[in-house]
């Protein structure tokens, strides 16, 4: 389905732009795709939001699980729910409208939210990464160097860095000026096709841009290679197989994790505008907005025994009392 870009509405001058609303083009133009893409999408969306929810309330209800690991967790499902949330339910009600039209201040509200919680995913994965670190590589500081306190200020840290990015990418989109195309070669208000739409020089934009996702992608990235790098080299220090296999199974989960999400946001931002094409750019977004909040809550609680005890202890408890 492609719908035919209508003239925008226009504001006055002196408002920064002249468009007043978006028309979203979406995941694909074929129409005999549109329901079973909504299917699809609708069942990733739930089957994300049951299994971030769940794993937030069973962390909640649990006392044993109220560790590091399982404050990072929570956080990770936290962002996650609210990161699928920013833009599925409009991407579905687009799969069955015929005029897919976001307002100017919903399309930078979006992108602001769309921000804010990829930026808080960067650094809750290195956060994680660093409370596996300190669990494997220093046993017996674990309890000094993931207290309380450091636990909340990694966490403060975290949203303060998503704080500061979304600004800036926000800030940087509210002052270009959009003048006639208002139609996003996309499902949600995402920063390159946004950057495409423009009638005045983005060229500050895009090196803020490449400048902001640098520092949130290669900073974390760095830390967590790192963290892994002295996580690996001291698991092969452990004399017994089981010692090691147990490490290796504990830091599998948060390896695959970070892969699939720095991974795809790599590819998508980390090369110039002219260099990706939006069919591109669309795939690699179902990856970091869908596939990715739909799969952590699997990726860390189905192969993890403490998450599975308390499963069976909450169940049993809701049966019995």
């Amino acid at each position: 389905r492609s719908p035919k870009v209508k003239s925008p509405r226009r504001m006055a001058p002196g408002n920064g732009s002249f468009v007043t609303e978006f028309i979203l083009l979406g995941l694909t133009n074929q129409p005999d795709l549109q329901l079973p893409l909504f299917f699809l999408f609708l069942g990733m969306y739930m089957v994300a939001v049951l299994r971030n929810l769940g794993l937030i309330i069973l962390i909640t209800l649990n006392s044993h699980l109220h560790t590091p690991m399982y404050f990072f967790l929570f956080n990770l499902s936290f962002i996650d729910f609210c990161y699928s949330t920013v833009f599925t339910p409009k991407m579905l009600i687009n799969f069955l409208s015929k005029n897919n039209i976001i307002s100017y201040m919903g399309c930078m509200i979006q992108l602001y939210f769309f921000c804010f919680f990829s930026i808080s995913e960067c650094y809750v994965l290195t956060s994680m990464a660093y409370d596996r670190y300190a669990a494997i590589c220093k046993p017996l500081l674990y309890n000094v160097a993931m207290s309380p306190k450091v636990c909340s200020s990694l966490m403060l840290g975290s949203y303060l860095m998503a704080f500061s990015g979304a600004m800036a990418h926000t800030g940087c989109m509210l002052r270009l000026t959009f003048c006639d195309a208002n139609t996003i070669n996309h499902y949600f208000c995402d920063i390159l096709p946004l950057l495409e739409l423009s009638c005045t020089s983005t060229y500050a934009s895009e090196l803020e841009v490449f400048i902001v996702v640098g520092i949130n992608i290669i900073v974390p990235s760095l830390t967590i290679f790192v963290s892994y790098g002295l996580i690996l080299t001291n698991i092969l220090h452990i004399s017994s197989t089981e010692g090691r296999s147990k490490a290796f199974s504990t830091c599998s989960s948060h390896i695959i994790a970070v892969s699939l999400f720095f991974g795809s946001g790599a590819f998508m931002y980390l090369k110039p505008p002219s260099a990706v094409s939006m069919d591109e750019g669309k795939i690699s977004s179902v990856f970091y907005t869908n596939m990715v909040p739909m799969m952590n809550p699997l990726i860390y609680s189905l192969r993890n025994k403490d998450v599975k005890v308390a499963l069976k202890k909450t169940f049993i408890r809701k049966i019995f009392l």
